[in-house]
């Protein structure tokens, strides 16, 4: 079945053409550059450029896989949760194209999608596993149980990993986005694991919390610049020594998680899942708890549609067979859970969903 999958999140415009589980070609268009000389992502220029990008990303697509419109079967959007206007641009753009194609069009969480794109090159998904997604905006563990079912037992109260390496870079005074920086930086020096608080590790929830450690590196960069002796050296093994908490802290919370729930699979997605230092960390899970642990490639760590094409047509297909809806010439619509995050208890009492509402 060829579907076209369309990502509009944030910052990242993409379409893609993905036929029986294979990506046949993708375009991305990306303001990235535009944004970093703000600092981050600005919603007015992100929804502006997605505006701008989404057709010709999408001819660009059509183009390489060699394909022609009328032979798209499915279309999968992103339904949310992101930037408002960029989200519009996208579900606007899908629905439009749905209609006038009298295709069936499928609505596909951005959190989940990154989640289930460590099953990319297996011929059937493996349940039970434990999705963790550690990027600029999200901080999510979810235990996915099922095609169609799946438990958040943990996400950030505060602010997201991602977000926290980008202000940290800010802090530090170099580029946007901040966890390449910083990770550059912080190569080759040995970290100091106790000049920094690992935040909520002890706590019997699976929840995060990086708001203080942010904090922390504030006072002691403001500490340093008092002193005079902020010195370029100095910056680097503040960076190192934040990403060794950030990182540590994030191991101990899904080592833990995965022990309680006896879970023998781990998927880690999102931008931040691209660190090194966090790979290597929870890598070494395989041999300490005897999981397997799955990166999906570095391309489908960040934003891209072909992660959620491929959500998008593993949902259908299931509907499909388990005859849960009509579908013959009807857009199909599915909006797992649009309230996901508000509803979710700081305190870390877990919220049971259905995929397929």
């Amino acid at each position: 079945m060829l579907t076209l999958g369309n990502e509009t999140s944030c910052d990242e415009t993409a379409v893609c053409l993905l036929k029986n589980g294979k990506v046949l070609s993708e375009s991305v268009a990306s303001s990235a550059s535009i944004h970093s000389a703000y600092g981050g992502v600005i919603p007015e220029i992100a929804s502006r450029r997605h505006l701008e990008s989404v057709l010709p990303c999408m001819d660009e697509a059509l183009k390489k896989a060699n394909v022609k419109l009328k032979d798209i079967r499915l279309i999968a959007a992103t339904g949310g949760p992101g930037l408002l206007g960029s989200v519009l641009i996208g579900t606007s753009f899908a629905k439009s194209l749905a209609l006038s194609l009298n295709k069936p069009l499928i609505f596909v969480d951005h959190v989940l999608a990154h989640a289930f794109a460590g099953q990319f090159g297996r011929k059937q998904p493996v349940f039970p596993f434990l999705g963790l997604v550690i990027s600029g905006g999200h901080s999510v563990m979810i235990h996915w149980k099922s095609m169609t079912g799946a438990e958040i037992i943990g996400r950030t109260v505060d602010d997201a990993a991602g977000e926290v390496f980008d202000k940290v870079s800010a802090m530090l005074g170099w580029e946007y986005p901040g966890g390449p920086a910083v990770e550059k930086k912080a190569s080759g020096i040995i970290a100091d694991g106790k000049r920094f608080p690992k935040p909520m590790v002890r706590k019997e929830h699976h929840n995060f919390s990086f708001s203080g450690l942010k904090t922390a590196v504030f006072y002691e960069v403001k500490k340093l610049t008092d002193q005079g002796s902020l010195t370029e050296e100095a910056k680097c093994r503040i960076a190192a020594d934040f990403q060794e908490a950030i990182c540590e802290t994030i191991y101990l919370k899904t080592k833990k998680a995965m022990q309680e729930k006896k879970i023998k699979h781990l998927v880690v997605g999102g931008g931040v899942s691209a660190n090194s230092v966090l790979r290597k960390k929870l890598q070494s899970l395989d041999g300490e708890l005897g999981v397997e642990v799955c990166f999906p490639e570095m391309f489908f760590c960040t934003d891209n549609a072909s992660m959620i094409a491929f959500l998008g047509a593993a949902l259908y297909q299931h509907a499909k067979k388990k005859k849960t809806a009509d579908l013959r010439n009807q857009m199909l619509r599915f909006e797992p859970y649009s309230n996901f995050f508000s509803n979710l208890n700081p305190k870390g009492t877990p919220l049971k969903i259905k995929l397929n509402s």
